[in-house]
C-alpha cells in the first residue's frame, strides 16, 4: 500500500530538484551561496521563464557577480551584457540598475552577508519576508522563493510551503499543510520537496509519473 511518506519520497526523487540546484548555488549558511540566491529570486521575479533567469543567473556569477562586492564591482553595462548572454533581454536594463542596487544594500546594511537577515528575523517568518522586500525586484513572490529555498540552510524556516506548493500537494494525494508536509521528510529534504510540489502543481504529467513512481 503507498504511503504518504512514499509519495513524499517519490516527489524528491522524480521532482525535487530545486532552483539553486538548477542555477548552480551551493546552498550553505554563507554570504555567498546566500547573495546569489537573492539574485537568482530577483530575475525569476520577472515576467520571464524560468530557463531564462537561471542561464541569466549564471552569467551573472561567471562575469563577476557571485558576491556583493563583485555585482557592486561591475558596471550597468557589464550587467547587461551578462544577463544578455542568458536572453535575459526584456527586462535587462532595469534588471541591471536593480541588481546595482541589491548588491549596494547588502553591503552598506548587512555588512556583505545576508545571513544576517535570518539574525535580525529572530525565528520569525514576518520580518524576514518584510526584509526581503526591501530589495528592489523582490515582492511577495520573491520573498516567497527565497524562503522556500532558504529552507535547506535556515532549519528554522522547515517546513516552509506556499500556495503553489499545497496545490501540488493536493494533486499527488499528500496532506496540504506544512506541518503534515515536514513530518514526511527528513528536514534536510523540505527545500527539495516543495520544489518538487511546485513543479507537480505545474505540470499534470509530472504528477502523474510521481504517483505512478510512488508504488
Amino acid at each position: 500500500m503507498t504511503t504518504p511518506t512514499d509519495i513524499a519520497r517519490a516527489v524528491v526523487r522524480e521532482a525535487g530538484q530545486t532552483l539553486a540546484e538548477r542555477a548552480g548555488i551551493r546552498m550553505a549558511d554563507r554570504p555567498e551561496p546566500l547573495w546569489q540566491l537573492l539574485v537568482l529570486v530577483n530575475l525569476l521575479s520577472a515576467r520571464i521563464s524560468a530557463d531564462i533567469a537561471i542561464a541569466a543567473a549564471r552569467e551573472l556569477y561567471a562575469a563577476g557577480g557571485a558576491t556583493p562586492a563583485g555585482m557592486a564591482e561591475l558596471d550597468w553595462q557589464d550587467r547587461v551584457d551578462a544577463l544578455g548572454r542568458g536572453r535575459y533581454v526584456r527586462y535587462d536594463e532595469s534588471t541591471a540598475t536593480r541588481l546595482g542596487e541589491c548588491a549596494r544594500i547588502v553591503l552598506d546594511e548587512y555588512n556583505g552577508a545576508l545571513r544576517r537577515l535570518a539574525d535580525e528575523a529572530g525565528g520569525d517568518r514576518r520580518p524576514l519576508s518584510t526584509a526581503l522586500r526591501r530589495f528592489p525586484g523582490i515582492g511577495p513572490t520573491g520573498a516567497t522563493m527565497f524562503c522556500r529555498e532558504a529552507q535547506a540552510v535556515w532549519a528554522w524556516l522547515c517546513p516552509f510551503a506556499d500556495d503553489l506548493s499545497l496545490r501540488g500537494a493536493e494533486r499527488v494525494g499528500l496532506p496540504a499543510s506544512e506541518p503534515e508536509l515536514g513530518g514526511l521528510v527528513p528536514k534536510q529534504d523540505t527545500a527539495a520537496l516543495a520544489a518538487g510540489l511546485v513543479s507537480i502543481a505545474r505540470d499534470a504529467d509530472l504528477a502523474e509519473r510521481v504517483r505512478g513512481g510512488a508504488g
